[in-house]
């Protein structure tokens, strides 16, 4: 009897499901407790209904508090059996959820993953070094997740270090799209190895999400009229400058706003010194007098010793700095040295 007992606790640990713990302990507690009544005297109170579940918990579970016992020397050898079988009902939870938890990190390092995700960032493509740079960028903004999704020649995930999903497959392919949650996503950039796959991914990610406007990295920017024949939303930007991209995609327009920047006509970008009459004038004093009495945006300012992006308001320049602006038409010092002299009240 024991023997067949063991053999048949033996097969149900063997079982790789998650029913098999239930199975085992339930298995166990059925058969140990008319083996425990037979082996105990009949006035025993483990036997009873009331105290064999406590004494079976606490034993099972190797805790063992010693306030039901049994007596007999079968009664021992079924205790023995209860310990064996709480011990591989927790040895076959414990493996069954090892084995769980490596095959999702297997599925996540190998990209077979369906993810479920939404309004997540899509990067369409893997290029090593430059993919790694629009990734930190894109987590250093830290407001949506990211999903990587590479061709099926990148086996395991590039970037393991880092907190962004990996899908592998064909990134023209609808079913990979979708295991990398596209119809989900917030955004996504087509990052394709050229021109002509960036526009198969284009249609497909269309055909897919007609509510996402792609960002798509272009070698050749002529390319960008086609693309827009699949979407006219989608904005496409210069493959050389990957930074492009991932502000692109973080601040949707801001492309076309540096593009008109460097356009002439419209709001062109100047620069002058200024004057030794204004002398450590503001930055927000040059600021308003520009803005106020010529239409102008105060961008930066290059001192003898370094470039200030859009400093505190409160900042001193010295004369001989140089500003740059954005204005309909280049300011004279002397007109500069009037509008600083208004807003100071001089």
């Amino acid at each position: 009897m024991p023997t067949v007992l063991f053999q048949l606790l033996r097969r149900l640990v063997n079982l790789h499901t998650w029913s098999a713990p239930a199975l085992v302990i339930t298995f166990v507690f059925l058969t140990s407790w008319p083996l425990m009544a037979l082996f105990e005297p009949p006035d025993s109170a483990l036997v009873h209904p009331a105290n064999y579940w406590w004494w079976f918990l606490v034993t099972a579970s190797t805790v063992g508090y010693g306030d039901f016992y049994p007596v007999t020397t079968g009664g021992h050898v079924v205790g023995v059996y209860v310990i064996v079988g709480g011990i591989a009902t927790l040895t076959t939870l414990f493996t069954h959820l090892a084995t769980t938890l490596e095959e999702a990190k297997g599925r996540r390092m190998s990209g077979a993953a369906t993810l479920n995700l939404s309004g997540h960032i899509v990067v369409l493509g893997y290029h090593p070094d430059r993919s790694e740079r629009i990734v930190d960028e894109l987590l250093a903004d830290g407001r949506h997740p990211v999903v990587l999704c590479a061709r099926a020649e990148v086996e395991r995930h590039p970037m393991p270090d880092r907190e962004v999903e990996f899908v592998r497959g064909d990134t023209s392919n609808a079913d990979v799209l979708r295991r990398a949650g596209l119809h989900r996503a917030r955004s996504v950039l087509v990052d394709a190895h050229d021109d002509n796959e960036a526009l198969t991914i284009a249609v497909a990610v269309n055909h897919l999400n007609p509510d996402l406007a792609p960002v798509v990295a272009l070698r050749d920017m002529s390319r960008a009229e086609h693309l827009r024949y699949v979407n006219s939303d989608i904005r496409c930007v210069q493959w050389h400058t990957p930074h492009m991209s991932t502000e692109e995609l973080l601040d949707p327009g801001i492309t076309q706003v540096y593009a008109e920047l460097v356009t002439h006509g419209g709001g062109n970008t100047y620069s002058c010194q200024l004057p030794e009459a204004v002398d450590q004038a503001s930055y927000g004093a040059c600021q308003t007098a520009l803005g106020r009495r010529h239409s102008a945006t105060l961008l930066a300012v290059r001192t003898r010793r370094e470039l200030l992006i859009s400093p505190d308001w409160e900042t001193r320049i010295p004369a001989g700095s140089t500003l740059y602006y954005v204005c309909g038409q280049r300011v004279t010092p002397e007109q500069l040295v009037r509008a600083v002299r208004e807003v100071q009240g001089r």
